[in-house]
C-alpha cells in the first residue's frame, strides 16, 4: 500500500473533508439560532425551512437536527424574548394613573425597536397564525406577560379581559409598524405612539368598561 494511502487510510475520511465533529460546539449552535431567528422573521415558521436555515448557517441540515432535533424546538430556542416582563412594572408605574397607556406604549415600544428584540417579534407574529406554539408565545409576549403583570399590580376588576383588550390594540400596533410596515405608523418615534395610542390602552386598563 503506498504512503498516500496509508494516510488516507488512518484518516478514515478522502483529503480536504473536514471532520463532523471540527463543524460543532456552541459557536456552531449559536450560528444556527441565529440564522434561524432571520430565517423566521422574514419568512415565518412554515416558510423558513431547516435547509433554508442551515444555508445561511453555513452548516449542513443534520446539524440542525443534531442540536436541536426538530424545527418547533429550533422555533422555541430562537425566538425566547430577551426582556423579562416581570421588570416592566416597576418601570412603568411612576407617574399618574391616568397615562399609564402612554408610559406602557413608550417603554415597550423603545424595547420592539431594539435589533435584537425585533427579530423575535417578527418571527412571532409572522408565525402565530399557523403555528399554535408561535400562537402562545405571543399571548406570553403580551397579553399574558407585560399587560397581565400590569393590570395585576394597578388592581382594578376584570383584569384578564382589560389585558386582552389592551393587548389586541397592541398586537395591531405591532403588525401595522413592524410586519406590514403601514406609513407614517412604522417611522413615529415612540413619544408619538404614546401619544395616540397610549389613552387607548389606559382605558382599556383603567377606565369604565360599561356593563357586561
Amino acid at each position: 500500500m503506498s504512503v498516500g494511502g496509508a494516510s488516507r487510510g488512518r484518516a478514515g475520511r478522502r483529503p480536504g473533508r473536514p471532520r463532523a465533529a471540527a463543524a460543532r460546539g456552541p459557536a456552531t449552535r449559536d450560528r444556527i439560532v441565529e440564522a434561524a431567528r432571520a430565517a423566521f422573521a422574514e419568512h415565518g415558521f412554515d416558510g423558513a425551512t431547516v435547509r433554508t436555515i442551515a444555508a445561511r448557517a453555513g452548516v449542513d441540515p443534520a446539524l440542525v437536527h443534531h442540536y436541536f432535533g426538530t424545527k418547533q424546538r429550533l422555533f422555541m430556542t430562537a425566538m425566547q424574548f430577551p426582556v423579562d416582563v416581570a421588570q416592566i412594572f416597576p418601570t412603568v408605574e411612576p407617574g399618574p394613573r391616568g397615562e399609564i397607556g402612554e408610559r406602557l406604549v413608550r417603554h415597550l415600544v423603545g424595547i420592539w425597536d431594539r435589533p435584537e428584540v425585533l427579530g423575535v417579534i417578527m418571527g412571532i407574529v409572522r408565525s402565530a397564525a399557523t403555528d399554535d406554539a408561535a400562537a402562545g408565545m405571543l399571548r406570553s409576549f403580551l397579553i399574558d406577560g407585560p399587560l397581565a403583570v400590569v393590570g395585576g399590580a394597578l388592581q382594578v376588576p376584570d383584569g384578564p379581559l382589560r389585558a386582552t383588550l389592551a393587548g389586541t390594540q397592541l398586537i395591531g400596533l405591532v403588525l401595522a409598524r413592524y410586519v406590514i410596515r403601514v406609513e407614517p405608523l412604522a417611522s413615529l418615534s415612540a413619544d408619538r405612539l404614546a401619544a395616540l395610542v397610549g389613552p387607548s390602552i389606559t382605558r382599556y386598563l383603567t377606565g369604565d368598561l360599561g356593563e357586561g
